[in-house]
């Protein structure tokens, strides 16, 4: 059975991926290493998971405005996410995805923290929706 969320689209896209979700805010500068795509942050509930090529969902980000030129050279890398889906987008994290071109949604409904790790899901203008 699908089940659909809904929110606003920030950066579009039109992608297919497994989700990594964490319940706890993110800082890319810091909290991840941007030459492994690994969560580094010990307070992170996804510490030491790759976010590379993942749908990543955490409520918002936090931290310094240098995390927006991380994930700006994750993407360069290779090691970026794939999509990051939020309950509210901070201005450091949308700035990222702007410049690298990464899908961002936010002000999803339901919560997207609901979603499980793992979990084959489709990003698609206004909609994320779970597809196992």
């Amino acid at each position: 059975m699908k089940f659909r969320f809904s929110g606003k689209p920030v950066v579009k896209g039109n992608l297919e991926g497994r989700t990594l979700v964490s319940k706890y805010p993110l800082s890319f500068l810091g909290g991840v290493d941007p030459n492994s795509g690994r969560v580094i942050d010990p307070d992170s509930d996804i510490k030491g998971e790759s976010i590379t090529g993942k749908i990543l969902i955490y409520p918002t980000g936090k931290g310094s405005t240098v995390g927006s030129y991380v994930i700006y050279a994750m993407k360069k890398m290779g090691t970026a996410p794939l999509a990051i889906v939020l309950r509210e987008a901070d201005t450091v994290t949308i700035i990222g995805c702007v410049l690298a071109d990464i899908p961002l949604m936010h002000r999803v409904k339901p919560d997207p923290l609901s979603i499980g790790n793992n979990v084959r899901v489709m990003l698609s203008g206004d909609a994320l929706e779970v597809l196992e």
